[in-house]
């Protein structure tokens, strides 16, 4: 894959990583597929939702930006087993957890977008 996409999803990850922290459902629509599938792994609290309903969610949350919380992410790492098809693995802290991001990105005419993010998390060690 060229740097110029590797690039882009560099840009579309920054925008994921600040719509969390700003908890900004508008920046998060332009990164997220309609048709998201959002899903949390974290044993005893799995939890499958769409991408309205989890936009609900985030609209419902104190912004971790407006606590003060610094932001706290890391790619994993990015692979791209075909032209339109990508998957992304990234860490952040926030609301006193830290998560493990798995999400699975598409191309389109839009261009990248996530449409699966399934995730875990265990509670944050100070």
């Amino acid at each position: 894959m060229t740097a110029s996409e590797y690039n882009k999803i560099g840009e579309l990850m920054e925008a994921y990583f600040e719509g969390l922290h700003q908890a900004d459902s508008s920046l998060l629509r332009k990164v997220f597929h309609p048709n998201l599938s959002y899903v949390c792994a974290t044993e005893g609290d799995e939890l499958y939702l769409d991408l309205e309903t989890y936009m609900k969610r985030v609209d419902g949350r104190k912004p971790p930006a407006s606590r003060g919380d610094p932001r706290e992410e890391e790619i994993l790492g990015i692979s791209f087993p075909d032209l339109r098809l990508a998957y992304v693995t990234a860490r952040m802290t926030m609301m006193g957890r830290d998560f493990l991001d798995v999400l699975t990105l598409t191309h389109d005419t839009a261009g990248w977008r996530i449409v699966t993010k399934v995730f875990t998390y265990t509670q944050r060690k100070d």
